[in-house]
């Protein structure tokens, strides 16, 4: 026990830091050091859940550990992904709207921690967790049947176009989009009526129709609005991503008509629908080698932030040259194609075809300059995952290098004299 005798501990507590303690902490340290995750805390639960399954799970067949480990893997991806959310409920809290402008040297790479002074409401009654709401091998679900509240199709499709630019609701196809679109219930409140309040447990969340509410936030007794919300918003729905009770109050200054959708139908389809798109974005994301390097969480967190863009024909231009890049592209089904003019005014020469695992697009993004090339469809039906350009900038530091590196492919072909 060298090293352990200037503490004034007993000898059955340095026993059990050298004998229980320090074999665990020297395995996951060195872990750590070979791995160098940009954020360590993470990787470090993670590498200690596995390793508690892998120590205290040795009576289950090879198939049932399976099975737990991928369930596990699941739920700390869930976790994991919340944290690039949590910013939302900080902005709400600081009085900022949650909007982001376009210019990149005023983004902060620690917008998603919640700064020192924030609270947040005490919880008034047992909740569950959020692996509580999960389900597999050990937590079988029975079949879930969302309810159906009669629309018109032109109320449907309006419900639809205000989801889809939430990250909540990017997941869906066409037909999880039009069951959630018809489980919405409608509700009208009548002006100055309290929808939320902070602190309350979450079970619904709402999408405005028409009419207008406020956001409050109550601290140290004082109330003050921090967020106004009209037609096509959305609010509620972070207390039921995050099972926790309601950030602040909800108050409607006008006549309102709101949808509101339940919890359950929530958890059922929309979660499950993120969940299922990360578990196949990650598994394709494995096989690229650009991200060969990355750690399962910053995997996981890419998966999260990528959208599906499906071109039906071949020749459909995805991205032109000279125009400003905004987004970053990888193939997930069938093949593109880039084409270049070298000279202003020169015919496009093909420089190079993309395959499914191939990326482009990067180049405007890390040099912010326009598009250096077109890229267009090369196949019957193409499948591309894209990703913004501040979701990339935030998310993809660590392989900025490898990208810079393979600039040099958009380069001019050498001329055989």
């Amino acid at each position: 026990m060298e090293g352990l005798d200037s503490l004034k501990i007993s000898q059955e507590k340095k026993r059990y830091i050298v004998e229980l303690l320090n074999p665990v902490l020297e395995e996951m340290v060195a872990e750590a050091i070979h791995h160098q995750p940009k954020d360590p805390m993470p990787f470090m639960l993670e590498w200690l859940e596995r390793k508690r399954v892998n120590d205290e799970d040795k009576s289950l067949t090879p198939e049932e550990k399976d099975q737990l480990s991928k369930e596990n893997q699941s739920l700390q991806a869930e976790i994991e992904s919340m944290k690039g959310h949590l910013s939302e409920v900080v902005n709400m809290a600081n009085n900022e709207s949650g909007t982001h402008g376009d210019d990149e040297e005023e983004e902060d790479d620690d917008d998603d921690e919640p700064p020192p002074d924030f609270e947040r409401p005490m919880q008034t009654k047992a909740r569950q967790s959020v692996s509580a709401e999960a389900y597999g091998a050990w937590n079988q679900k029975a079949d879930f049947v969302a309810p159906v509240h009669d629309k018109t199709p032109e109320q449907r499709a309006r419900i639809a176009k205000s989801l889809e630019p939430s990250f909540l609701f990017s997941a869906l196809d066409s037909e999880e989009m039009d069951t959630v679109a018809l489980a919405f219930k409608e509700r009208t409140v009548e002006a100055d009526q309290l929808v939320i309040e902070q602190g309350d447990d979450g079970e619904c969340m709402f999408l405005i129709e028409e009419g207008a509410v406020e956001c409050l936030i109550k601290k140290d007794g004082e109330e003050r609005v921090v967020k106004a919300c009209g037609a096509g918003d959305v609010f509620g729905e972070l207390a039921l991503l995050y099972n926790c009770p309601r950030a602040a109050s909800v108050r409607s200054t006008a006549r309102t008509t709101l949808w509101e959708l339940d919890r359950e139908t929530f958890n059922r389809i929309v979660k499950d629908a993120a969940q299922k798109k990360r578990d196949t974005y990650t598994e394709f994301l494995k096989k690229v080698p650009l991200f060969a390097n990355m750690d399962s969480y910053e995997m996981m967190t890419i998966a999260d932030a990528l959208k599906v863009e499906v071109y039906e024909g071949s020749g459909n231009i995805i991205i032109q040259q000279g125009d400003q890049g905004d987004k970053f592209f990888i193939v997930l089904e069938g093949e593109c194609e880039a084409r270049k003019a070298f000279v202003a005014g020169q015919e496009p020469q093909k420089v190079m075809a993309h395959n499914v695992g191939d990326y482009f697009g990067e180049l405007a993004l890390i040099k912010n300059d326009s598009r250096a090339a077109s890229v267009f469809t090369a196949a019957p039906t193409c499948k591309v995952l894209s990703m913004d350009r501040r979701t990339f900038k935030r998310l993809c530091g660590p392989i900025e290098d490898i990208l810079r590196r393979e600039a040099r492919r958009y380069d001019p072909p050498e001329r055989v004299t």
